[in-house]
Formats: structure tokens, C-alpha cells, sequence
């Protein structure tokens, strides 16, 4: 779930959707609440823990934090140094789950076409606005760790492709690649500022997913084919703002004082300023959307039940 919330395309709820383990995430997040100190005063801290579950929640987040760790690094050197090819690939990875998403749509009905029109519309409106807020400043980063939390939990949608709308992927990226530096290099400098940051980032994150997976729980039970309709079209409109060729209609100055990309708009290849790497750029693509058939392919082969 981590490798897959760091990249732009791959939801992590989607991998907990297919191996079999969301209804309990769903289930253990939302059963979370004050009561634990209770059984814990009057049972004991062993108690607490295996009534709710934290054995299974603390393994499974330690796992998608030494992912995320592991892999921000390279993500980061990806983006700077081959653009086209690695977001073709990320292009491909959101058309893949597209179709994963909306084939799982058992009735459609004027209901579920009109939620994947206004969803398209509403994310496509999204990737055309100019960014809420400065990527690095301290409420900023708190909102992005809310939203994409929720994200997170979501089928078919990552916490990583919302931090791509919002504008803030690129700086939670370099920020999470500081924080490893720093604790590699003995920096405490860099580790301190890129701490400061995550902690805010997570506060965000935690108060987000205790917010929404009672409301998720409830969503799914009982219109699961319409959230399902509002998030593939939530993913087409989306597309946008993954294409690999950019124009560039503002900079900014990131936390290095370098001018990074602020207001980007797509443009086909044929107008991109340089090497617009097609033949790659396709390679890429196809090289996404197979990867995320083939992991639903191995999945089906387990013959894991995904509706009630």
C-alpha cells in the first residue's frame, strides 16, 4: 500500500481492496475511539490492543511508512531527470485504474451516469484551477495530509494522485526525502525542519482518516455502485493534470530558493519546448496500465470476494 500511495495512479486502497484486507482496515479504523484507555485501566494495555486490533493497524502502517520512505528518493530523482516517461507511466497506472474501478459497477442506472459526468467535470475543473495554497506552508500541508489520507482508504484513488491536484505532491516528495537524508547523513538541521513538516502532514492525516472511515463504512454499504461511479470519474477528469507534456505559466521558488514549476497547462507533443520523447512516453504508458492489470490478474487468481 505504501509503494503504491507514492505513486500518482495506484491507490493503496485499492491493493487493500483486491488482497482482501479493506473491510477490516475499514472496520479497525473506524472502531478506533477513547475506549481503548478504558479496557487498558481496567484490563490492561494487552487487552486494548487485541480489542482493537493494533497489532493488525500497527504492522500494516509500519509497513506503508518504510515503503514510502524507501521509494520517495527515487521518485524524486525520477521526476527531475526523465518527466515524460516516468508521468506517461503514471498516466497509464490512472487509465488501468479507471477500468479496474468502473468495470466493479454491478447496476448502472441514470444515477451512476450522472455522478461519473459531474465527477469528471468537478476533477477536471480541479486540474485547470491555479493551486490553493503555497505546498509548503504549515496549514497547507495539514489540509494535504486530511485530504490525502482519505485518499488513501479509497479504492481506486491515491493519496499521492490528490497531492498531484492540490499541487503539494512534489514538496511532500522532496520533504520526505530530506527526512531520510537527514537521518542518514546525521543532519539534525534537515531532519528537524523535514520533521516539523511530516508531523503536520500526519496530524492532518490522522484526524482526516478517523473523520471519513465511519462515513466511508456507511457509503459503501449502502451506495457502493455510486461512490464507485463518482471515483472513475473523478480519475478520468484527472487525467489532466498526469499528461506528460506540460507548458510552464509560472514558476515559484521552492525551499532550496530554486524556480520550480507553479501553473503548468497540457499540450500535445508536437508544441512541448524540447525533446518530447513519444516513442517512450508510449512505452511508458503501455508499461503503467500493465502493470496495475496484471497485479487485478494475480489478484482474481486468489478468487478474493470484493462484493458482498
Amino acid at each position: 500500500m505504501g509503494a503504491a500511495d507514492v505513486v500518482p495512479g495506484v491507490s493503496g486502497g485499492t491493493i487493500a481492496f483486491i488482497s482482501g484486507i479493506y473491510e477490516e482496515l475499514i472496520e479497525t479504523i473506524h472502531k478506533l475511539n477513547l475506549g481503548f484507555f478504558s479496557i487498558w485501566k481496567k484490563e490492561g494495555i494487552r487487552s486494548a490492543w487485541i480489542s482493537y486490533n493494533l497489532s493488525f493497524l500497527f504492522a500494516l502502517f509500519f509497513g506503508v511508512l518504510v515503503s514510502i520512505l524507501s521509494l520517495a528518493k527515487l521518485i524524486g530523482w525520477l521526476l527531475a531527470n526523465h518527466p515524460i516517461p516516468v508521468w506517461s507511466f503514471f498516466f497509464g497506472l490512472v487509465v488501468a485504474s479507471v477500468l479496474h474501478i468502473g468495470k466493479q459497477i454491478t447496476s448502472w442506472n441514470l444515477g451512476c451516469i450522472v455522478a461519473i459526468i459531474m465527477a469528471t467535470a468537478l476533477s477536471f475543473t480541479i486540474t485547470i484551477m491555479d493551486p490553493i495554497g503555497s505546498p509548503e506552508s504549515t496549514w497547507f500541508l495539514f489540509f494535504a495530509g486530511f485530504i490525502a489520507i482519505i485518499a488513501m482508504i479509497l479504492p481506486g484513488l491515491s493519496g499521492a494522485f490528490i497531492l498531484l491536484l492540490l499541487g503539494a505532491y512534489k514538496s511532500v516528495i522532496a520533504t520526505l526525502m530530506q527526512f531520510g537524508e537527514g537521518i542518514t547523513t546525521f543532519n539534525w538541521e534537515l531532519f528537524s525542519k523535514a520533521f516539523v513538516k511530516l508531523f503536520v502532514f500526519g496530524i492532518g492525516a490522522i484526524i482526516g482518516l478517523k473523520a471519513f472511515s465511519g462515513i466511508l463504512n456507511w457509503m459503501f454499504k449502502h451506495h457502493k455502485n455510486t461512490v464507485l461511479a463518482v471515483l472513475t470519474g473523478f480519475m478520468i477528469g484527472a487525467l489532466n493534470k498526469i499528461w506528460p507534456w506540460k507548458e510552464v505559466l509560472q514558476f515559484r521558488t521552492n525551499h532550496a530558493g530554486e524556480e520550480v514549476p507553479f501553473i503548468e497547462k497540457s499540450i500535445l507533443p508536437n508544441q512541448y519546448n524540447g525533446d518530447p520523447q513519444v516513442v517512450y512516453a508510449i512505452i511508458f504508458l503501455v508499461l503503467g496500465f500493465l502493470s496495475l492489470y496484471l497485479l487485478e490478474r494475480l489478484a482474481a487468481k486468489k478468487t478474493v470476494p470484493i462484493d458482498e
